[in-house]
C-alpha cells in the first residue's frame, strides 16, 4: 500500500505549477463533504476494527494452548492491523482539518511509516495465509517439514522486515511542506522528481497489489478446485457427506476472502495507477486532476475496510477460534451466568477444518 491519500498535488511541484496554469471549476461543496463524511467513516472503522482486533489479540494471548500455523498468522495480521488503525485517527484528523496538517513532521513521518508497513506486512500475511491453506488442503502429507510453527514465525519475521524494507522511502520523504496555493501545510511525499511518484507508485501497485493478489487468488482457487475434485469424488464413491459438507464450507469462506480483498483493494489500486498517468501527463485535465482527487479519498476509505473486517472473515466465522474466546472471557463471567446461547455444535466452518488439519502437523 501506498502512502495515505492527502491532496493530489501533495506529490510534487509539478502539480501545483499545473493547478496554477489550468482554471478549474470550484468544488468547495463537495470537498466539504469529504470533509465531513471521510472522517466519520474513518473513525467508525477504528473503533470497530481496534475492538475486533484487540478481542483477537486476548483471545490468542490469554488461550492456555499452543497456536498453530494458521492462529500465528491470524494473530501476527491482528497486531499489524492494530498499528494500522492506531495511526488512522491522525488521518481523520488531518482530513477534518482541510489537509492542513497538526501534528507536526515526527509524527507525518511516523505515522505514514507505520501506515505503509502495516499494508505491505498484512497484504504478505495473506499471501502466508494463503499458502498454508494451499499445502493443507491440496498437499496435506507432501509439506509437513516446511509447514512448522518456527517456520511460520520466521515467515512472519521475514514478512515484517520487507515490509520495514519498503516503507523506508515514505519515512525519509515525508514531511510538512506548504502550499501557498491552498494556505495549507499538508503532511505530504514530497519526492525529488515526478520519475520518482511514478516509480513509487508503479512499485505501490506491482509489488503492493499485483503480485501478492496474483498469489492469493491462484492459491485460493487452487484450493477450491481441490476441495471441489474431492468432493465430486466423494460422490461418486457414496462416502460419508462429512467432508464433503466440510469441502463446501471451506469453498465459500475462501471465495469470500478472496471476495472481499479484492473488493476493498481494486478500486485504491486502480486510482493510484491513473495518478500514475496523470503525473506523467499521458492523461491531462481537470477532469482528471479532480477525479483522482476524490477517488483517492474515498478509494482509500473503502480500503481501510479490510483492516476492520479481517477479524470477521478470518476469525470470528471459525469454531475452534469461538470455543477458545468461551474458554478465555468464560473466566470473568460470573458462575451463574448462562452460557446455553453459544453453541458451536451445528456450525462447522472452514476454519474448523483448518485447524484440525494444523493441528495434525
Amino acid at each position: 500500500m501506498t502512502e495515505t491519500p492527502l491532496l493530489n498535488v501533495s506529490s510534487s511541484n509539478q502539480n501545483e505549477n499545473k493547478s496554477n496554469s489550468t482554471i478549474c471549476p470550484d468544488l468547495n461543496d463537495w470537498w466539504e463533504i469529504v470533509y465531513y463524511i471521510v472522517p466519520k467513516y474513518i473513525d467508525t472503522i477504528c473503533v470497530i476494527g481496534m475492538l475486533g482486533n484487540v478481542f483477537v489479540l486476548f483471545t490468542y494471548s490469554l488461550h492456555k494452548g499452543s497456536l498453530n500455523i494458521a492462529e500465528i498468522h491470524l494473530m501476527i495480521l491482528a497486531i499489524a492491523d492494530l498499528i494500522f488503525l492506531t495511526c488512522l485517527p491522525f488521518w481523520a484528523e488531518n482530513i477534518r482539518n482541510k489537509f492542513n496538517w497538526p501534528f507536526g513532521n515526527f509524527l507525518c513521518r511516523s505515522t505514514s511509516a507505520s501506515i505503509s508497513l502495516n499494508m505491505y506486512t498484512s497484504i504478505y500475511l495473506l499471501v502466508a495465509v494463503s499458502v498454508d491453506r494451499y499445502l493443507t488442503f491440496v498437499h496435506t502429507l507432501n509439506h509437513r517439514a516446511i509447514r512448522s510453527r518456527t517456520m511460520a514465525k520466521g515467515i512472519c519475521l521475514l514478512t515484517w522486515f520487507f515490509g520495514i524494507l519498503l516503507s523506508i522511502p515514505t519515512f525519509m520523504f515525508r514531511t510538512v511542506k506548504h502550499f501557498p496555493l491552498w494556505n495549507i501545510s499538508a503532511c505530504t511525499l514530497d519526492l525529488p522528481t515526478p520519475s520518482w511518484v511514478a516509480a513509487e507508485s508503479l512499485v505501490f501497485n506491482i509489488v503492493g497489489f499485483v503480485l501478492p493478489s496474483t498469489a492469493i487468488i491462484f492459491l485460493n482457487f487452487s484450493t477450491i478446485w481441490s476441495l471441489q475434485k474431492n468432493t465430486q469424488e466423494q460422490r461418486v464413491l457414496r462416502t460419508k457427506s462429512c467432508k464433503e459438507h466440510k469441502g463446501t464450507k471451506a469453498t465459500r469462506l475462501i471465495f469470500a476472502v478472496v471476495l472481499m480483498f479484492l473488493l476493498c483493494w481494486t478500486p485504491y489500486h486502480f486510482i493510484v495507477f491513473l495518478d500514475v498517468l496523470y503525473e506523467t501527463e499521458m492523461v491531462k485535465g481537470c477532469f482528471w486532476g479532480e477525479l483522482l482527487n476524490f477517488g483517492e479519498q474515498f478509494g482509500y476509505t473503502l480500503a481501510i475496510t479490510n483492516s476492520c473486517i479481517n477479524p470477521v472473515i478470518y476469525v470470528f466465522v471459525g469454531k475452534y477460534f469461538r470455543q477458545k474466546a468461551l474458554e478465555v472471557f468464560s473466566q470473568f463471567i460470573p458462575r451463574g451466568f448462562r452460557l446455553s446461547w453459544v453453541s458451536f455444535k451445528d456450525k462447522p466452518s472452514y476454519f474448523n477444518v483448518f485447524s484440525v488439519r494444523s493441528t495434525l502437523t
